[in-house]
C-alpha cells in the first residue's frame, strides 16, 4: 500500500463515513454481503472459509431487538471499514475481516442470511448513540468493553482480547514504547479508548494529540510525516503494518488490555444472553478459531478464544 493508495482509500472512507453519519448508507450492494469475507490481501478481500447458514428456528423470546430484526427480515450492523483483517471494505465494495465474520456469524444465529445484512459505518465517537437510537441492531468493530460504556449500552463477549500499542514509520528509532512519546505527535480515532489513555496518562503533551474520525486518516498522516505515531489496539495496527510492511512497523509492548465486545441495546438481556451462548458455541466447535486463523491470524499472531464475561 503506497501513500497514494492510502490517500485514495481515505477519500473513499471519508465519503462513506459522511453517508453513514447522515443515516443514508442504505442497503448494501450485493458485493457487501454474501458468505463472510476475511483477510484483506492488499485491497482484495478473502474469506476465512467459514460458512454461515441461517438458523431455521431461533429460540429467543423477550428481546425487542430480535423482534425488530425478525419483522424487518434483515439485521443492521454497525461496523468499521478501514481496518485490514478486522473490519475492511475493499475497492470492489466487499466487506472482510475478523469482526465482519463475527458479525455474520451472529446474524446467521439470529436466522438472517449474511446476504440480508445491512452494514452501517459508524465512527467510534458515535457508537453508543447509534445503538441507543436504534440506528443499528448491534455493533461489531474493535469495540472495547468498559464500565463507562455499560452505562449506555450492554456487551456480549468478549470475543477477542487485544492491547494498546504503537504504529510508526519503518525508519523510526526514537519511539520504542509509550514512555518515549513525550514531544511526539500521536494520532488515534476521536472518542476511542486509546486516545483517552494517552490523554489521561500524559504520554505526550496535549497539543501533540491528534484525532481523526478514522484510523486510516491517522495512517495517512503518519506516512506523510505529519504525525509520529498512531496508537490503538495491536490487532488493528498489525493489520496496517502487514498491508504496508515496507514503510510501517509496530513497536513496544502492549500497555493495556482491550476486551472486544458486541455492542447491544442496554436493556435487552435476552439478546445479550443469546449472543453470549452463540459465541460460546463458536469457541467450542472450532468456528471462532477458523474465522480468526483465516483473517486476523494472517498477521502472524496466534490467538485462542477468551473467557466470556456474562452479566
Amino acid at each position: 500500500m503506497r501513500i497514494t493508495r492510502v490517500a485514495a482509500a481515505t477519500l473513499m472512507a471519508t465519503l462513506a463515513l459522511t453517508a453513514a453519519a447522515c443515516g443514508k448508507e442504505g442497503t448494501p450492494a450485493p458485493s457487501d454481503a454474501g458468505n463472510g469475507s476475511g483477510a484483506a490481501n492488499g485491497d482484495t478481500c478473502q474469506s476465512s472459509g467459514a460458512t454461515f447458514t441461517p438458523a431455521s428456528s431461533v429460540d429467543l423470546t423477550g428481546s425487542p431487538t430480535y423482534d425488530k430484526i425478525k419483522s424487518a427480515g434483515k439485521v443492521v450492523i454497525g461496523v468499521k471499514f478501514d481496518q485490514p483483517n478486522l473490519g475492511y471494505k475493499d475497492a470492489q465494495g466487499k466487506r472482510c475481516g475478523f469482526d465482519i465474520e463475527i458479525a455474520q456469524l451472529i446474524a446467521s444465529k439470529l436466522g438472517v442470511d449474511p446476504a440480508k445484512i445491512e452494514y452501517k459505518e459508524i465512527p467510534s465517537a458515535n457508537r453508543e448513540t447509534a445503538i441507543k437510537g436504534g440506528e443499528i441492531n448491534y455493533y461489531v468493530g474493535t469495540y472495547s468493553i468498559t464500565d463507562k460504556r455499560k452505562n449506555d449500552i450492554s456487551f456480549a463477549g468478549p470475543y477477542f482480547v487485544a492491547g494498546q500499542d504503537l504504529l510508526v514509520r519503518k525508519d523510526e528509532s526514537a519511539i520504542t514504547g509509550k514512555e518515549t512519546l513525550k514531544g511526539k505527535k500521536v494520532c488515534s480515532a476521536k472518542g476511542s479508548t486509546p486516545i483517552q489513555r494517552v490523554r489521561d496518562e500524559g504520554l505526550t503533551e496535549a497539543n501533540n494529540i491528534v484525532e481523526f474520525a478514522t484510523y486510516s486518516e491517522c495512517v495517512s498522516q503518519l506516512l506523510d510525516k505529519k504525525v509520529d505515531a498512531v496508537t490503538t489496539d495491536d490487532a488493528i495496527l498489525k493489520g496496517y503494518a502487514a498491508q504496508n510492511s515496507t514503510d510501517l512497523k509496530v513497536v513496544g509492548k502492549p500497555f493495556s488490555t482491550e476486551k472486544y465486545g458486541i455492542g447491544l441495546p442496554k436493556d435487552d438481556k435476552a439478546l445479550r444472553d443469546y449472543v453470549n451462548a452463540q459465541l460460546a458455541a463458536s469457541f467450542a466447535d472450532g468456528t471462532w478459531q477458523k474465522i480468526y486463523d483465516g483473517t486476523l491470524g494472517k498477521s502472524g499472531s496466534p490467538a485462542s478464544p477468551p473467557a466470556l464475561e456474562r452479566y
